[in-house]
């Protein structure tokens, strides 16, 4: 007999808008933000709300510093993107959020915040030891701009191709997806000296239509891209390498209803079986793949409107889910926005061995 599928437990006092992020500070504290303009930190054990900040600016996105290697601790600061431009950082201990770049001592130049919204944030601290306090930002005045959270200050800021959509950083490697379908990859390893972000690639998406979502494999070698028209590409960063080991790129249709197509609007690889990641659709589904052998492994009961955003704890045993209406058919009467969390089972990530 099938094991049943455990079952999806609500989030007391969600947000009151669309659910931008969610990351996990601690094996059992998530952090939401919203365009409500606060961020939000939930015990996924009792459902409650440990604490809300609010920052008076629709936030955009999200991302915390853990220290090290060290995923078990739990993090000191929450870094938040805002329409308005700013990147701000929440300090979870003090409660007290602060503006990057208000440091009277940086120049004007290479201090102000974006000068349109910050659409993605990242932090280097998970996983670069060398630089444990920077703070990467990008936004939709095509921009990509690097941070010292020690001192406030912006260390740089380079031109990207396009408006920043999607941005997620693996040790070294920062992957910024932008309009045009351009695909550019960076280099941080010298984040803590003159030079900062060094481009390596930019490249055209192998997809046909606009990517709403990028995510690094966790080894960094690859990169999963969701679309606006179904789709996900499993793309390789070093392609030629890649052949010689008989891997390469391919793409597949999902989140799909008879002639309905849905925008694929997040994508969450699992911490502990590394091939295997999961997607959230408009269509309200969530399924989870295994990248490696090309096969979906199992797909979550419906959850009741669009995934705006997905994570896994720590360990993978369980997935944060933000059901939270997108937009994708203009204004409408919708399911209020809710953030769910649900038990992984094993069975559901474990991959396949490919069948020969």
């Amino acid at each position: 007999t099938e094991t049943p599928q455990p079952r999806a437990r609500a989030l007391l006092n969600p947000p009151n808008d669309g659910i931008t992020a969610l990351t996990y500070i601690a094996p059992t504290l998530l952090a939401s933000s919203s365009w409500d303009g606060c961020v939000r930190i939930h015990d996924t054990k009792s459902l409650e709300n440990k604490a809300v900040q609010a920052t008076q600016v629709p936030l955009l996105s999200l991302a915390a510093n853990h220290r090290s290697n060290d995923q078990q601790s739990t993090a000191t600061h929450l870094f938040l993107g805002s329409l308005d431009g700013s990147v701000k950082s929440f300090d979870i201990e003090q409660n007290i959020v602060s503006t990057l770049g208000g440091s009277a001592s940086s120049s004007a130049s290479s201090s102000s915040s974006h000068t349109e919204a910050c659409s993605c944030i990242a932090t280097t601290s998970n996983t670069n030891a060398n630089y444990a306090d920077g703070v990467l930002s990008a936004g939709w005045d095509c921009t990509l701009k690097s941070w010292d959270a020690r001192t406030n200050n912006c260390n740089e800021s380079v031109k990207l191709p396009g408006k920043a959509f999607s941005m997620d950083v693996r040790d070294n490697t920062v992957l910024v997806a932008t309009s045009g379908r351009r695909i550019c990859i960076y280099d941080v390893r010298q984040m803590n000296s003159s030079t900062c972000i060094v481009q390596l690639q930019d490249r055209e998406s192998s997809l046909k239509y606009q990517t709403r979502t990028a995510r690094l494999f966790p080894d960094g070698t690859g990169m999963a891209i969701g679309s606006i028209e179904g789709r996900v590409a499993i793309e390789y960063i070093d392609e030629a390498f890649s052949a010689t080991q008989n891997k390469k790129k391919y793409a597949f249709k999902c989140h799909r209803s008879g002639d309905v197509i849905y925008p694929v609007n997040c994508i969450a690889f699992h911490p502990a079986y590394t091939t295997s990641f999961c997607t959230g659709g408009c269509d309200g589904g969530v399924v989870i793949w295994d990248a490696a052998n090309k096969k979906r492994l199992s797909s979550l009961s419906k959850f009741p409107t669009s995934i705006a955003a997905l994570a896994f704890n720590f360990d993978g045993t369980e997935l944060a889910v933000a059901s939270s209406y997108t937009f994708e058919e203009g204004e409408r009467d919708h399911p209020r926005d809710e953030i769910f969390v649900r038990d992984i089972l094993d069975s559901e990530c474990r991959p396949k061995k490919k069948a020969y």
